[in-house]
């Protein structure tokens, strides 16, 4: 197995540490520094694993969240493949393996039964 550069982003547990909670909350913050995002848009950045990211949208959440790369960007090996192209969670778009949201329901199976 070759070894792998891989990330976590941590925005979301970021926000929360500033007391933020809601995804709506970096509009504004953002926009004050000339970068106008959709409210789709700040909750894909907000929620999911970014695979590309504008330097001027990082430099911004690190003034507005008052934290370095450190804290949004946890650097990690990963082994084998998966790394490249992670699976994407039921729940919360989380790719972590100890989530919740890498279980998937169950399809469910109607049967008939006569009166």
């Amino acid at each position: 197995m070759d070894s792998k550069l891989d990330y976590r982003w941590h925005l979301r547990k970021v926000m929360a540490d500033r007391g933020m909670f809601s995804t709506t909350d970096l509009i504004p913050p953002l926009a004050e520094r000339g970068i106008t995002l959709s409210t789709s848009q700040v909750y894909r950045l907000v929620v999911e694993r970014p695979e590309r990211l504008s330097l001027k949208i990082l430099m911004a959440l690190l003034d507005i969240l008052a934290c370095t790369m450190d804290d949004l960007i946890e650097p990690v090996a990963a082994t084998g493949t998966a790394a490249t192209r992670p699976k994407k969670a039921a729940v919360g778009g989380s790719t972590n393996t100890d989530s919740i949201g890498d279980l998937r329901p169950k399809r469910a199976r109607i049967t008939r039964t006569e009166p």
